[in-house]
């Protein structure tokens, strides 16, 4: 993909226009009025995100005309779903949403695997459904209630997400320095019969030891259950936020012993 193509999709982008913040607060008034032609001007104002953002894809090998129009559907659903009133840049909350809009558009053409459409909807839904509850009571929200409010088993979610997820090939190369590439397969080892492996676990086991009998259930809940946060405080009856705080007395107490 040319990321140096001067006419993407009929569009200049060497005379791309460039907004003062002055006018994208009046535009941004008359878009909320219903103002057809201010929210063009403020798309064709923005245009110019869309180009920096797909820039970050230049290493694929898509047409640079598909992903510029992707990133525009990203441009427009940020301006729809904008809401002035939060304090926030635009530009701020609208990259997010032209990299996810071109990242979905690039795992769902990829020729590697193929998901079906069902899966990739469901997936959709959850990744919305988890935003959107965020957004709404400041926190993320757990499988369960992402599952309820979508309607799904958390079950469907899980796999639903694990679908669409973009794999790795053990001959990408993660680093170059003018020599030899070095490639995923370089960082895997495999330490199943290593002497030392045994050994960590029993100092980690030690160390967890020294810890208060909730600190432990804590960790042990958190990175040998994988749970999240809001999942280990609604189990134990305290917020998201005295998780957090016991989680990091706890990892800092076994780091002291382990050094």
């Amino acid at each position: 993909m040319s990321i140096y193509k001067v006419e993407i999709c009929g569009v200049n982008t060497a005379k791309l226009p460039l907004l003062s913040n002055e006018e994208k607060d009046e535009l941004f008034r008359r878009i909320k009025e219903g103002d057809a032609d201010a929210r063009e001007q403020y798309i064709k104002g923005n245009l110019r995100l869309v180009l920096s953002v797909i820039q970050r894809f230049s290493g694929n090998s898509e047409n640079v005309d598909d992903l510029f129009q992707i990133g525009c559907i990203g441009l427009i659903k940020a301006i729809d779903n904008f809401d002035i009133s939060q304090n926030v840049k635009f530009s701020t909350y609208a990259v997010p949403m032209i990299m996810g809009e071109v990242r979905r558009y690039l795992r769902d053409n990829s020729n590697s695997i193929r998901v079906s459409r069902s899966l990739r909807d469901t997936a959709y839904k959850a990744i919305y459904a988890r935003e959107g509850l965020t957004r709404k009571n400041s926190k993320e929200p757990t499988l369960m209630e992402i599952a309820d409010e979508i309607g799904v088993s958390k079950e469907e979610i899980t796999y639903a997400l694990d679908a669409i997820q973009t794999p790795v090939s053990l001959y990408e190369p993660v680093y170059t320095d003018g020599g030899d590439p070095l490639y995923v397969m370089d960082q895997i080892s495999d330490k199943k019969n290593l002497e030392e492996n045994w050994i960590e676990d029993i100092s980690l086991s030690e160390a967890m030891e020294r810890l208060p009998e909730r600190e432990r259930h804590i960790i042990d809940m958190r990175f040998f259950e994988g749970k999240t946060q809001t999942e280990v405080a609604e189990e134990i009856h305290i917020s998201q936020a005295q998780v957090s705080r016991l989680e990091k007395n706890a990892l800092k107490t076994m780091r002291n012993y382990l050094s």
